[in-house]
């Protein structure tokens, strides 16, 4: 009966003709090496939505000043931060949108639209003439440019598991760069006629729309983008089922399980997201940080081309623009090089916290560097920028790697589109609260407390402390945090250690409540969940049909809530693990759902080993 449980799972596995989701696998299973190919494909894709976000920034407070709307100099800044959430605005009111479509129709088609909708709404920005154009542009950029979320998902399917970490970080690597590289662009092609005389005349379309150079480049760059994912492949499964794992290594685990798991694999597909706290969680935390990032950008630009009576570094949007691709470029070394190693060895979680904690003291320093001028200055300015992007990217990762291992396939996209749909929110209030902050912060520079900027870095250190604090116990799941931590050790050292662990733990700590109960030790009991396991909890009902000619007679007689084991199973409990049950050798009395768990780890262990 074994045999028949683990018949199907093997056959699911490749052999549903004319699924794309099954030809990835296929392709997956013959890959070695470095996935070169797919690596540069979510690496275009991504930088090619994350570029229009943020290259603007370098020029926005001179595009508003040229609209005439701000009666102030001082308000310029809050008009700035508009435009900056409308984009944010219009993708929270579809993420989810573009997440079911992408799970029900594939992630292809949703990134083909995504990425089509930067070809023509940015470069219609670059034309706009005036407050509310530029409003309405970016509003409808954001809203059809739904594919960050699928992408994410896209990167976790079509990468073996080996180099899923590798794949998440290139979507956060290419999206801190397209962030960095953004600005840069934005920096060096805007107002090219006051920049390159010899080049653009002031009669020239660059000279009648000088805000129009930088968003042709990254609209044309979009174009080939466009073109080239007509030739992406489709990861997801198209035949009707629910997506179960076929991993080899896990074979045992599920045919030791085969009953529980056909009943209820229905249930657990169609789980409401919104109840899956270490999805939900990561999100939340992952949100908090990105409120924090969204600001901080939006202010860097801001703080570095204001003058220096307001506190800022009066810098041109041409040295914005090198300080920034400096930034992109230490961005990328590291994160192709350091993190995957660093990641695999402190774990996602870990190097969250490590670089909130030091993104603190570094936001602290830049009121303080701005008093500097000359090389120095500017030396340390892009250290701290560097560093800053850095840190902040590495968070980023790591959020992204906790959220796509709460979720199955199936959900993924949806999942994805939960996040990015709350992301996309807080982001939304990061460019208008911070602009806001920052024209407040300009009103008050002899102020007795925080003067000045001292005001706008001490607010984004207080979110980035926020979220900090929201990555311990008990806001973020352990489930969450454990899950990723097994999955590490799996991939390091194979699935069979990992299972192992689990059921041992899960034999321990059972014959250890076994002992207190026993005893008549007060207190709570011991506790054994799937985090101590490393693995899914296992039996609900009975070991299942995988062992029942071993262990028919072992259930016993159950009263009261309670179960009777024979002495074989006491001598395997007490004699197998040194414990001493102390009461007799023919009967031993435990809890019904704690026995359960034990013989079903034995079957388990004993069928691996």
């Amino acid at each position: 009966m074994a045999e028949d449980c683990r018949v199907p799972l093997l056959k699911n596995k490749y052999d549903y003709e004319g699924c794309p989701g099954c030809k990835v696998d296929q392709d997956k299973e013959l890959q070695r090496g470095l996935p070169i190919r797919q690596l540069i494909s979510v690496w275009i894709v991504v930088l090619c939505t994350a570029l229009p976000i943020s290259s603007l920034f370098p020029f926005l407070y001179f595009m508003i000043k040229d609209f005439h709307i701000a009666k102030r100099e001082e308000d310029i800044g809050s008009y700035a931060g508009y435009v900056g959430a409308s984009f944010m605005l219009g993708r929270a009111l579809t993420s989810v949108l573009w997440g079911i479509v992408a799970d029900r129709y594939g992630r292809k088609p949703v990134i083909i639209i995504g990425t089509s909708a930067v070809v023509i709404f940015n470069t219609l920005f670059g034309l706009s003439v005036n407050f509310w154009m530029a409003i309405i542009t970016r509003f409808l950029l954001g809203s059809l440019n739904g594919l960050l979320g699928p992408i994410k998902a896209y990167s976790c399917e079509v990468f073996r598991d080996e180099y899923q970490a590798l794949g998440l970080s290139t979507v956060s690597t290419a999206w801190g760069i397209g962030l960095i590289i953004g600005p840069a662009m934005g920096g060096f092609l805007a107002q090219p006629a006051d920049k390159y005389p010899n080049i653009f005349s002031k009669g020239s379309l660059f000279g009648q729309f000088p805000y129009f150079l930088p968003c042709l480049c990254i609209s044309v760059f979009a174009l080939v983008v466009t073109i080239a994912t007509f030739w992406l492949p489709e990861t997801l499964h198209m035949h009707g089922d629910d997506s179960i794992s076929a991993d080899a290594s896990f074979d045992a685990l599920e045919s030791a399980s085969c009953l529980s798991k056909q009943e209820g694999s229905e249930g657990t597909s169609k789980k409401s997201l919104l109840k899956n706290w270490p999805l939900m969680s990561s999100i939340i935390v992952y949100c908090v940080f990105s409120l924090h990032d969204m600001a901080y950008t939006e202010i860097f630009s801001l703080w570095a081309v204001s003058q220096r009576k307001y506190g800022g570094l009066s810098y041109s949007t041409e040295t914005v623009g090198e300080i920034l691709a400096i930034t992109g470029f230490s961005l990328l070394a590291f994160q192709s090089t350091l993190y995957p190693y660093v990641e695999r060895i402190l774990g996602p979680i870990t190097v969250a916290r490590i670089s909130g904690v030091l993104s603190i003291p570094i936001l602290t320093s830049y009121p303080y560097i701005a008093m500097l001028s000359g090389v120095t200055g500017l030396i340390l300015i892009n250290c701290a920028s560097a560093v800053k992007s850095i840190l902040s990217v590495s968070i980023i990762t790591g959020t992204f790697i906790l959220q796509n291992k709460a979720v199955d396939q199936n959900q993924r996209g949806a999942a994805n589109g939960i996040s990015m749909t709350a992301m996309s929110l807080f982001k939304a209030v990061g460019p208008a609260g911070g602009g806001a902050l920052f024209s407040w912060a300009q009103k008050r520079q002899n102020a007795a407390f925080l003067p000045g900027n001292h005001s706008v870095f001490f607010v984004l250190n207080v979110i980035e402390t926020i979220a900090l604090l929201m990555t311990f116990k008990p806001f973020l799941s352990t489930t969450a945090l454990t899950s990723v931590l097994w999955g590490i050790v799996a991939d390091l050292y194979g699935r069979k250690p990992v299972i192992i662990t689990g059921t041992s733990a899960v034999l321990v700590l059972t014959a250890e409540s076994i002992v207190m109960d026993e005893q008549g030790a007060s207190g709570s009991d011991s506790t054994v969940t799937a985090d101590s396991a490393g693995i899914k909890a296992i039996g609900t009902d009975g070991c299942g049909s995988a062992c029942d000619e071993e262990h028919g007679a072992s259930h016993g007689d159950s009263f009261g809530g309670r179960t009777t084991v024979d002495g074989d199973v006491a001598d395997r409990l007490g004699v197998g693990l040194g414990v001493g049950i102390g009461v007799g050798h023919d009967t031993v009395i435990i809890e019904g759902t704690q026995v359960l768990m034990v013989v079903e780890a034995i079957c388990l262990t004993q069928r691996i080993a």
